[in-house]
């Protein structure tokens, strides 16, 4: 099956991409399965049942989120009303919303989608290795096709994780840093690996923002408006070849594809 994992959705930039370059993505790469990063989809930060709305409309199966999940007050909305939304699963116990889940591809393949947050220079959560090898336990049970977006800022713990869920899990993929990494690799157990799968929206700026408020913090320490970029809109993510016998990747594949 062919699994296509979108990097983070930045504005209505992001937004109005996947909607005009996903349908046809679908039908050029023959996709079964769509997961996306979608927590700054909502005017560079946080979502929105609208932004989620658009996104699903536009083929998206699977939403996952990270650190700006709390940025826009609604969204408690979908984390109660929204199974298709996945917010990190190492929250504490009794928060709003779910961290996994499996679904149905189009071709009938269950496939288990896991979202969880690191901890190294990122708000403290409650530890992701034990509570990815819980996880990766349950979804086995119903599937061996399974995805983690690995939200999380240092590289070190990206590929601690990948190596950490080697031939438990089909794909290990980062998100966070919005910069797309070249170190897409099959680890030997059968895992496909990326350390970062970039961003979707506007490449004419800092990491999706305007450019100049952004240097002027950098320069003066003080606080900026930090508004959407609109010049130079990518789509960037990565597919995945992934056996649905064995769960195993036969193939992972960065995209980066101007609108």
């Amino acid at each position: 099956m062919k699994l296509l994992f979108i990097g983070d959705i930045v504005g209505e930039p992001g937004r109005r991409c996947i909607q005009k370059m996903l349908p046809e993505l679908r039908r050029r790469l023959d996709l079964d399965f769509v997961v996306a990063n979608g927590e700054n989809s909502a005017g560079g930060s946080g979502i929105t049942t609208a932004t989620a709305g658009e996104i699903f409309g536009a083929g998206v199966d699977v939403i996952t989120s990270g650190d700006h999940l709390w940025d826009q007050k609604e969204v408690t909305r979908l984390l109660d009303d929204e199974p298709r939304f996945l917010r990190p699963l190492n929250y504490p116990e009794g928060t709003p919303g779910r961290g996994s889940a499996v679904f149905v591809a189009r071709n009938g393949q269950k496939v288990g989608v896991l979202n969880l947050q690191g901890r190294t220079f990122m708000p403290v959560l409650e530890n992701p290795f034990p509570a990815a090898a819980s996880a990766v336990e349950i979804l086995r049970q119903q599937t061996g096709v399974i995805m983690l977006d690995m939200h999380a800022e240092a590289t070190s713990e990206k590929i601690a994780m990948g190596r950490f869920l080697d031939g438990k899990a089909s794909l290990v993929a980062g998100t966070h840093t919005h910069v797309q990494t070249a170190d897409e690799q099959i680890f030997p157990g059968g895992t496909a690996y990326i350390s970062d799968v970039g961003f979707t929206g506007p490449h004419e700026s800092v990491l999706g923002r305007e450019i100049e408020p952004v240097i002027r913090r950098f320069v003066t320490n003080m606080p900026q408006k930090f508004g959407v970029a609109s010049d130079r809109i990518l789509l960037q993510g990565c597919v995945v070849d992934i056996d649905e016998t064995t769960g195993r990747s036969r193939s992972i594949q960065r995209l980066s594809e101007k609108f």
